[in-house]
């Protein structure tokens, strides 16, 4: 393949926009078609290529624009609930495909995923940005190098906004998101499987929605999606991991916190700061010894996006992935496991008891 790598991008809205910005600044890579049936995103996605809009073509559809020759690989950032349908042409077409997570919202659909996949003999990549954040990147280098010793608890927290409009406001119903422990939470059951370095074997998740969305109504329905919860995960290796998310907790200074506990000591890393802290034990009253340090982001890569800098160095791995150049370090099993460990959670929740991942057979 060139060393130029042609993109495609079926989805138009928010976060396809973000990849625009970021394959703008991506070496090796162009855009040359886009598709998604909304013309208000379309006009978002032209206003965001600038310069280059006219000579990148627009798509009704994603089968289309695989068959239109243009394109060398394609990213989807489509609704979740589309993805399966998204990705069929795209499969049958051959193409290199980046898929924003999660993968899909039901296990039957991302079962389905991972055997197009298998079966493909071109690269699949599920987007979860969040393991390419570089103080992640630094706590997860730190951690795996035993400087906390044999982990044994990881804790997350996610203190941020409300979920934000979508076209049709189709996030408002966890028919179309697989709720909020799929849709948002994925990516954390991701980074638990990432540093813990084991399967999830049994989950309890106490949620609710209480704040938001309350007196929203969309053809008179109310929205059922959790906007608060907490999430314990067992792990096959005897480690466990709780999720702390809060979704109206706007404010809070740090949008990410991770903490992994070892026999040896604690390692604490914070988004946006990117201030890494490690805390060895010391013993009872003796001085403390924690050490400091900021991860820097670079500057081009945090105004490209939302996400902390992180797609632009996910797009750096999958464009060598496209060449030839690098593995798939996000695997379509990857983006199963993280569904089914958010499918347990949204279950765990609303029937208020522990989910066995066997239940869900894994």
């Amino acid at each position: 393949m060139a060393e130029t790598v042609r993109y495609g991008l079926v989805g138009a809205g928010m976060m396809g926009v973000e990849h625009i910005g970021n394959l703008a600044i991506t070496p090796g890579a162009v855009v040359t078609a886009i598709a998604d049936p909304h013309e208000p995103s379309l006009r978002l996605a032209r206003e965001a290529l600038g310069d280059r809009a006219s000579e990148v073509t627009a798509f009704a559809d994603g089968g289309a624009l695989a068959q239109s020759g243009l394109v060398d690989a394609v990213i989807v950032s489509t609704p979740n609930f589309t993805h399966r349908r998204v990705l069929e042409p795209l499969f049958d077409a051959g193409l290199p495909i980046l898929c924003e997570k999660p993968l899909a919202t039901t296990l039957e659909d991302a079962r389905w995923v991972v055997g197009r996949a298998a079966a493909a003999g071109a690269p699949f990549w599920t987007a979860m940005e969040y393991r390419y954040m570089p103080p992640v990147v630094a706590f997860l280098e730190e951690v795996h190098a035993g400087r906390i010793g044999d982990l044994h608890m990881l804790s997350i927290r996610e203190h941020r906004f409300p979920f934000l409009k979508k076209v049709g406001d189709w996030n408002r119903f966890s028919e179309n998101t697989g709720g909020t422990m799929v849709e948002k939470c994925c990516h954390f059951f991701d980074l638990m499987r990432l540093i813990v370095r084991s399967e999830a074997v049994r989950v309890y998740c106490s949620g609710a929605m209480d704040v938001n969305h309350l007196d929203e109504r969309y053809d008179g329905r109310r929205p059922d999606i959790i906007d608060n919860s907490y999430t314990v995960v067992d792990f096959a290796n005897g480690a466990r991991a709780m999720l702390d998310l809060c979704m109206f907790a706007d404010g809070a200074a740090n949008q990410e916190e991770i903490t992994a506990v070892g026999d040896a000591g604690r390692l604490d890393v914070f988004i946006p700061s990117g201030e890494l802290v490690h805390s060895p034990r010391v013993g009872f009253r003796n001085a403390k010894r924690v050490e400091r340090r900021v991860v820097e982001v670079d500057e081009a890569a945090l105004r490209a996006g939302s996400h902390h800098g992180s797609t632009f160095y996910e797009h750096q791995r999958f464009n060598a992935a496209v060449r030839g150049a690098g593995p798939v370090e996000v695997t379509a099993h990857d983006g199963l496991m993280a569904v089914a460990i958010g499918t347990a959670a949204e279950l765990s929740a609303r029937e208020k008891r522990v989910v066995a991942m066997a239940e869900l057979g894994f």
